[in-house]
């Protein structure tokens, strides 16, 4: 099992990026969240699971070895696989996900695309006491030189779950009016709820 790879990333996509280890290339899915945060000839470390569905391989990328542990067991809920196992961590930190569930907050993952109030509840019911909070010692910030942490990120996030560009900064720039704040935040998750929040009436998902 691969679960790490340590290389140059050669090609990032929306949803996929390319990272380059002995001379062979390796091309892994990811949230727009990891993925926005990878930059072409950026040495880096990806934390890796390899799913092998109706004899598919597809390899999965992410950030941190606690954002593959939520991916993996978000997807022992029944109905739950990897695409919305992957929006879920583009809503949301790893810790979020353990803090809603202890607090059998199903309204909360109704942010999620692709998840409705029986699914909800469904990961409420089956995941109880399988992920417990961990006391907070610092977030682990992705940072960006340059713009606020946060504003790229989301944006491609938005992108990537379907919303055209124009639309996603227009949501980004109403989450700021209406909480000023907000621009100064470090918090990714945050940020793109309150974009989420945002995007409504006269704001279509590219496709759709």
């Amino acid at each position: 099992m691969i679960s790490s790879l340590t290389g140059e990333i050669q090609e990032v996509a929306v949803d996929s990026a390319v990272i380059a280890v002995g001379g062979v290339g390796y091309l892994f899915a990811a949230s727009p969240n990891t993925v926005s945060a990878l930059r072409i000839g950026q040495e880096t470390t990806v934390q890796t699971l390899l799913l092998i569905r109706d004899d598919n391989p597809v390899l999965y990328g992410f950030g941190t070895a606690d954002e593959r542990e939520i991916f993996e067991i978000m997807m022992t809920v029944s109905g739950i696989g990897p695409r919305i196992a992957l929006a879920v961590l583009s809503i949301f930190e790893p810790d979020q996900v353990r803090r809603h569930i202890s607090e059998q907050d199903d309204k909360a993952f109704t942010q999620v695309p692709g998840i409705g109030p029986k699914s909800a509840r469904r990961i409420i019911l089956e995941l109880s006491g399988k992920l417990v909070p961990r006391e907070e010692e610092g977030s682990e910030t992705k940072t960006v030189t340059g713009q606020p942490v946060w504003q790229e990120q989301v944006q491609q996030a938005l992108i990537g779950l379907g919303w055209k560009e124009k639309d996603a900064a227009k949501g980004i720039a109403q989450a700021i009016k209406a909480d000023p704040g907000l621009a100064a935040s470090a918090n990714v998750s945050d940020a793109l709820r309150a974009s989420l929040q945002n995007l409504g009436d006269g704001q279509t998902r590219q496709g759709i």
